[in-house]
């Protein structure tokens, strides 16, 4: 067989057993085709392959290592999912964003995929399918979840590209450098832009709905962060609600913060601008089942930007 074709076949078992969960049979035909690429002198594009699968290697690694030594965190019951879905969510998307919040990514997933045939909510159901991924997997989990929808007809361009420009935002904060595909609608119109000597900017339309928020920092006022800014991810949001995870190891960052309380001066970034306003801290709970057992979900109401 040729040798290129034999790497073709090596990684596509790789992501077939990826796929299924077997994640030391996957890391062997990762390596074995490196070991394959290694030996082509003339490849062109030989060192973005060998780092792409060595991304792949580490990942299923990190996804190994949680299997073998992870803690046992079982998943909420039914009932008590549902309990966290009639208190914490007023409609469809806020109660399957609700169950993220809580650590039950699973069901969360399942209730999210489900609102992806709805136009009103496909957008931000999708977004919050790779907070999910990201969040129990993976960055590479989530990079997969946007190809397999690029490959799709599910999302139009537009819809699409406001996913990528979340992920893209996420993938360049965290150092990886890995371009995702751009709608065919979308890069038509860069092209076309390219083509005209420029790009036209204009004043966009006031919004009802804020930003997409990947990160804030927040300065705190009192406690043994007082004076100082500290950034956290922001890991869930439904309009103008966020909800950061924190460590349990980081549990002394916010045993001061009380609900209720207004904090001032928070840095808001998001993947097209960053600002700054105040926020309201609407609850504070530490996640009693699930992967983030163990964790706190701090959930902030911005209350102006």
């Amino acid at each position: 067989m040729d040798i290129s074709l034999q790497i073709k076949s090596l990684l596509s078992e790789a992501e077939l057993y990826r796929s299924q969960g077997l994640f030391p049979e996957a890391k062997e035909k990762y390596i074995a085709a490196s070991a394959m690429i290694q030996k082509i002198h003339r490849l062109k594009n030989k060192e973005s392959l060998l780092k792409a699968i060595s991304l792949k290697v580490r990942s299923l690694e990190k996804k190994t290592e949680k299997v073998e030594t992870g803690p046992a965190s079982p998943e909420l019951s039914e009932k008590g999912q549902n309990l966290i879905k009639n208190l914490f969510g007023e409609n469809d998307l806020q109660k399957a964003v609700a169950l993220a919040r809580f650590g039950q990514f699973e069901r969360a997933i399942v209730e999210l995929t489900a609102l992806l045939k709805d136009d009103v909510y496909r957008v931000d159901a999708g977004k919050n399918i790779i907070r999910c991924k990201m969040a129990i997997a993976s960055v590479e989990d989530a990079i997969d979840q946007y190809n397999q929808w690029f490959a799709g007809d599910l999302f139009s361009a537009n819809q699409l590209e406001a996913i990528r420009t979340y992920l893209q935002s996420v993938l360049d904060q965290k150092g990886i450098d890995t371009p995702l595909p751009i709608p065919v609608g979308e890069r038509d119109e860069i092209d076309g832009q390219a083509d005209s000597g420029g790009i036209e900017f204009s004043m966009p339309e006031p919004e009802e709905e804020i930003l997409d928020i990947t990160s804030i920092g927040i300065t705190f006022t009192n406690g043994v962060q007082k004076g100082k800014m500290v950034e956290f991810d922001v890991n869930f949001q439904s309009g103008d609600m966020l909800s950061l995870i924190i460590s349990k190891k980081d549990r002394g960052l916010i045993e001061d913060l009380e609900n209720g309380e207004k904090l001032e001066d928070i840095q808001f970034y998001s993947p097209i601008a960053m600002f700054k306003g105040t926020a309201t801290i609407a609850n504070k709970t530490q996640i009693d089942a699930g992967p983030k057992q163990g964790d706190f979900c701090l959930d902030l109401k911005v209350t102006s930007t």
